[in-house]
């Protein structure tokens, strides 16, 4: 903004120069001596001036599209002052309007080529209309008559480098040097030109020559360093790392390719203690840190050298506590080893310094899921859509929480606002499927019925809702074809899980097909890691309608001492008999 005003008060000496010249000046005067015939004339003058003064008002304001027609109403009244065409030129860049503003510089330009404001403004508009050969012969006339102005000099480097020719605008660079010296900018531009020519010695003397100028400045060596190791000449890249960091210990950067260098030769143990002695360093900030152990994650590829990344990951986090990002790349760390209660009590870290950020959320309440801890599902998903209200993982995982612990009024109203706020279209049947479950501990079997339906839809094969589709069934003894086609189905897909044979089981029971059921729990409970006291107990009632009553109590008493069973089984062992609801 600075540099557009600077430009509007040259533009004004420059207005004042040519709409007010000394001759007319002198002669105000003497046009009002010499009568009426010359009052007009002084009219016209002052009305051009007016005009002029009216649009550089509005450019001042920056509303050159209220600047245009002032500025086009004065070239028509002075159609051979290159200051007009030049004004109307400035409004129509400001508007974008790049070719109607070539045409008019060009007219400013021509009426007068001894101004050097309409020379800039033509050779940018030929730069922005990529005729960099004519941009650069303007450039080239304003550096001959003003070899001292070095943003001539710079400009036309620029111009040359568009045009790809890079050796006019090394030498450009050249001369400018001789006039500031060796500057960074300079040399970082003739640096990536000769690269881009392939010369890389010629890069790499360039790169020398500005360590020279300033020997203390470190970031230059380890500028020297990284282009070395871009191109494969990693033993030379050792020595200026190593000036480097007798200069400044502290310098990160040189540490980092140093462990570079030596993660490359296979010397891991030399790459850890370098990248030990950054993050140890609590006099550095956080931010070159993260970005040294970011790229250090990306080299990793053995289960070892992870475990060094969670070594430096520890540290890192010890030494800067509080900061969000070392946190979670601390915990993701952490996950990848499988350590999931750490891993969120990090993730739990970062959520606390900083809570924005939804992904962080996502992977605390992922981890509360996969700890099945709904007590810490449930607080986590409140806090999370206290931030985070219109995210429907979020929703998801509140009624969850509450559906494990038996809230089937706040699991359904979380889950519903879930479906209208989920923007994963693949999780809409697991959504419809945890409804049919609210609704069923609700007792509201036709809105459970119906969930389970709209699941299926979505998702024919989903175990979940085949099996406690079909057990809701057969516990309330209506469609029971349904209950034993999905029970048939999951067995079938799943020959050896014990759950899946209960849920087959019980609805060959109630369709009284004992001996089949039988053969079915049996099978269940070959696995005795996953066997339940519900099947225990299922066992015992098949076994009583077979007429093995001794046998099946005995079952009844194994399942009350495994837990898990139904109200009634008290009642079945104290009888001896079987009770059904």
């Amino acid at each position: 903004m600075r540099t557009e005003y600077l430009k509007l008060g040259l533009l004004l000496c420059l207005l004042a120069t040519i709409c007010v010249q000394p001759a007319q000046a002198q002669r105000r005067n003497k046009d009002r001596e010499k009568g009426p015939e010359k009052t007009e004339a002084t009219s016209v003058r002052l009305e051009e001036e007016s005009l002029a003064t009216e649009g550089m008002k509005f450019m001042m304001k920056d509303e050159p599209a209220r600047a245009l027609p002032v500025f086009e109403k004065l070239v028509q009244a002075k159609s051979q002052d290159g200051a007009s065409h030049y004004l109307l030129a400035s409004a129509l860049l400001k508007l974008e309007r790049f070719d109607d503003a070539l045409v008019s510089s060009k007219k400013a330009y021509e009426l007068n080529k001894e101004n050097i404001f309409f020379a800039q403004q033509l050779a940018e508009l030929y730069a922005k209309k990529r005729k960099y050969a004519e941009a650069a012969e303007i450039y080239e006339t304003l550096l001959t008559k003003s070899p001292e102005n070095i943003q001539y000099g710079i400009e036309l480097a620029a111009v040359y480098v568009f045009n790809d020719q890079f050796d006019k605008a090394i030498n450009t660079y050249n001369v400018l040097e001789k006039t500031l010296g060796v500057t960074e900018e300079i040399t970082h531009q003739k640096q990536q030109l000769y690269l881009r020519q392939n010369n890389l010695e010629k890069a790499l003397s360039e790169a020398k020559k500005l360590i020279a100028s300033e020997p203390g400045e470190v970031s230059y060596r380890v500028e020297l360093a990284e282009m070395l190791i871009a191109n494969d000449r990693i033993v030379e890249a050792v020595s200026p790392l190593e000036d480097a960091l007798k200069i400044n210990p502290d310098e990160a950067q040189a540490h980092v390719l140093l462990a570079d260098i030596y993660r490359r030769n296979g010397d891991v143990q030399k790459c850890n203690q370098e990248l030990k002695l950054v993050f140890a360093n609590p006099n550095l900030d956080a931010d070159p840190k993260i970005r040294v152990l970011t790229g250090y994650l990306t080299m990793l590829k053995t289960e070892a050298e992870l475990g060094d990344a969670l070594v430096l990951a520890k540290q890192l986090s010890d030494t800067h506590p509080n900061e969000p990002r070392v946190n979670v790349i601390y915990a993701e760390l952490l996950m990848r080893q499988n350590k999931k209660a750490e891993a969120r009590e990090m993730f739990m870290k970062a959520a606390l310094a900083d809570g924005s950020v939804f992904q962080v959320w996502g992977a605390i309440l992922q981890l509360d899921n996969d700890l099945n801890q709904p007590d810490s599902l449930l607080v986590h998903s409140e806090k999370a859509l206290e931030l985070f209200p219109n995210q429907g993982m979020f929703w998801y995982s509140n009624g969850i929480a509450n559906l494990v612990k038996k809230n089937f009024k706040e699991a359904i109203s979380s889950l519903e606002e879930s479906l209208k706020l989920m923007d994963k279209p693949d999780m809409i049947p697991y959504i419809n499927a945890q409804l049919g479950d609210a609704y069923n501990g609700l007792g509201e079997h036709a809105k459970s019925d119906a969930a389970y339906e709209l699941a299926l839809q979505g998702n024919p094969d989903n175990d979940h809702v085949l099996n406690n589709y079909s057990y809701f069934l057969s516990l309330r003894k209506e469609k029971l074809d349904l209950a034993l086609k999905m029970s048939e189905k999951l067995v079938n897909t799943h020959k050896d899980n014990p759950t899946y044979l209960d849920t087959y089981a019980w609805v060959l029971y109630i369709r009284k097909d004992y001996k089949k059921a039988k053969e079915y729990l049996e099978k269940a409970m070959l696995d005795s890691s996953g066997v339940s006291g519900t099947i225990v107990e299922h066992y015992g009632d098949v076994l009583f309608k077979l007429g093995e009553r001794d046998n099946a109590v005995a079952q009844w008493k194994k399942a009350k001492r495994m837990g898990e069973t139904t109200e009634l089984l008290d009642k079945k062992i104290a009888t001896g008999a079987l009770h059904e609801q």
